[in-house]
Formats: C-alpha cells, structure tokens, sequence
C-alpha cells in the first residue's frame, strides 16, 4: 500500500473568529480537563457544569485552534486513519487490502457540534433501505458520529438532551463504533471522539448512571473577584470590536500551547506510574464507595496526560491531587445529608490516604 499526502489548505481566518484559548480568564479546572482529553482521548470526556454565562461554549470552542493536526484519508466521511484499522471505514479497509495507493491529507482535529434538536438519524446516519434492497450495496448517508470519528463531539445543554440519545453518545464514545441497522441491514464505522457536554445545574442533572460515563467532570462558577471581572469584560469587548486584531495578539501563546499539546501527545506511551501509587488511588476509590472501576482507570490515565503536558515521564503524587477531583467527584453516591461537598470529600480521603497536601 502506498500513501500519496498532501497539506490540506490552511485558513488563517474562520469565518466566524473564535475567542483565544489562551486569553481565557481563570476557570483552571475546566482547561484543564480539556487539554487532558486532548492529549489523551481515552480519558472518555468531559462533563462541565455551571452557572450561565461562565464562559463553557466559549472555552469549549476555543480549544479548535489549539488542535494538533492529523493524517486522514482524504475524501472519506469517516477522517479514517491511513495507518491504523481501529480508525478505518470498511471502505478504507478494502483498499487497503487491494493494494490500492491511498491519498493522504494532513489536517485539524475536527470539533461537531450537536443541536440540541437533533434525531437519531441525524447523529448516527441513515441507510437508504429502498436503494440497499434493489442495488444490492450497502447506501448508507453519515451522520454526526462519522464526522466528530478522531474529533471531538460537544453538546452544549447536554442535561436537556433526550436520554435516549445521551446513551447513543456514551455508548459510541466508550465502544469507539457506531452501529447502525434498518431492517435487517446492518452499517458499522469508527466513531471514536471525545464527548464534551455544558450545562445548568438549575436546569436539571444527567442521571447518575450518564455521568459516570463522563470521564472527568468539571465545576465552574461566576469569578467572584472584581478586577477579575473588570478584565474579562475589557478582553471581551476588544475582541467584538477587532476580533482579528485581538487573536493576532495571542497568536504566539496559542501556538505554544499547541506545540506543547503536540509534544505532549507523542510523550504519553513513554509516561509511566509507580504501582505504590496506583494502588493508592484504588484505595482512594475504594474509601469513597465509588461504583465500578472508571474512577480507577480515568484517574490513572488522567495523571499520565498530566505528566506528559508538563514534559515529565514519571507520574507524581501532585499529578494526581491536581487531577483525582476532576475524575471522582461525580461517581460519588449522593447523600443528602453530607454537609460536605463531594470535591472536597474527594481530596480529604486523597490527603489521609497519600499523607499528602496542596503546595
């Protein structure tokens, strides 16, 4: 097999200019939990919750530009890997196996968003029964999921999304597929992408056995400090004003940021993490009643990315205080009870178990 790549066209300019990752204001914890999901997409996404106007869609959308770029296939629906079978289309695959020179284009990780108003068919494709039944070929139309394949999904107001599709999302996101099947005719595609939702905590909660399927999950509140405030507002209206000029200014830290994520994403295989301290964060786990053993792994894979964004290939005890909050706070059994609030039953278990506190 051989691959022909070429560099896709690059475009300075978006037609609707996107606020800069890196001249967000404060809301750490939020950032945080997506350039981790960045780096590594089996982390299995990110929850934020907060109040409106905390700038979630913003920061969600901000993260395209820091994006590193990635070889897809060009033409194909699905931005199937050249190199890897796990991220084909069945198509792909075929050529492949026939010898077939494949054409290779070079590209941003992709971001879909998906309305809130979407059907089932809209997210996870159609097949043409009527064109399946007298061609005898298998005509199916793409949905969402084969476009976010190798991206990233984001649902704003994901707690008011219908549950019914909320399961299709999880359940694609922790498969890495999406199945589709029409009387009798059955289509599968890699569907692999990180799931990102926003929402309102006033305007209802995921059911608990959603959110567990989220692999961090992040609390953002209204920044409390005035000159905080007074800044952002400032930030804010210099980019309505000459958005072009303003995101020109923060080019040089935006590329930083997304050589760093590049770097970061090559280093992570070689990050490695003592076993006194993965037993650790069992323990932790463990003490918290936490159901199942996501917790366990997000917070192993979550401590590695962390690692690995700051250059280092040793996973320490600070690693994974800065990330074991993000990853556990939502798998906690509620108790109505408990005047304490679950990240902070989170990190006092962390610092009786680790003999361990914030510097």
């Amino acid at each position: 097999m051989e691959l022909s790549i070429m560099n896709a066209t690059d475009t300075t300019e978006q037609a609707r200019p996107v606020f800069p990752f890196t001249a967000i204001v404060g809301q750490e914890e939020m950032k945080l939990a997506l350039i981790l999901n960045v780096i590594d997409p089996k982390i299995g996404g990110v929850m934020i919750m907060g109040d409106r106007g905390t700038g979630k869609s913003t920061t969600v959308r901000a993260l395209v530009d820091l994006l590193p770029e990635i070889q897809v296939v060009s033409n194909d629906p699905f931005n199937s890997d050249p190199k890897d079978p796990e991220l084909m289309s069945e198509e792909v695959r075929e050529k492949i196996q026939r010898n077939e020179t494949l054409e290779v284009t070079t590209t941003k990780i992709n971001m879909v968003d998906l309305p809130l108003g979407a059907t089932e068919d809209r997210v996870c494709g159609t097949i043409d029964i009527e064109k399946a039944l007298t061609e005898g070929v298998k005509a199916f139309e793409p949905g969402l999921l084969a476009k976010a394949n190798r991206g990233i999904l984001y649902v704003d107001e994901v707690n008011l999304l219908d549950d019914h599709l909320v399961d299709v999302l999880l359940d694609s996101a922790a498969s890495g597929w999406n199945t589709v099947e029409r009387e009798g005719i059955s289509i599968c595609h890699p569907a692999r992408f990180i799931l990102v939702g926003s929402g309102n905590p006033e305007e209802g909660e995921l059911r608990p056995q959603l959110l567990d399927r989220f692999g961090m999950h992040a609390q953002i509140g209204t920044v409390k400090a005035p000159d905080l405030r007074v800044q952002i507002v400032e930030q804010r209206a210099t980019f309505d004003e000459e958005p072009a000029a303003f995101r020109s200014s923060y080019q040089e830290s935006q590329d930083r940021l997304t050589e760093k994520l590049t770097a970061a994403r090559t280093l992570l295989p070689e990050v490695e993490m003592s076993y006194a301290l993965r037993v650790e964060i069992s323990e932790v786990c463990s003490e918290l009643d936490v159901d199942g053993l996501r917790g366990d792994i997000v917070t192993n894979r979550a401590a590695k990315a962390l690692a690995a964004f700051e250059g280092r290939t040793e996973v320490t005890p600070q690693d994974i205080f800065r990330v074991i909050t993000l990853c556990l706070r939502h798998r906690l059994r509620k108790d109505p009870l408990e005047t304490i609030d679950e990240g902070d039953r989170v990190q006092e278990v962390f610092g009786r178990v680790f003999g361990f506190q914030e510097i």
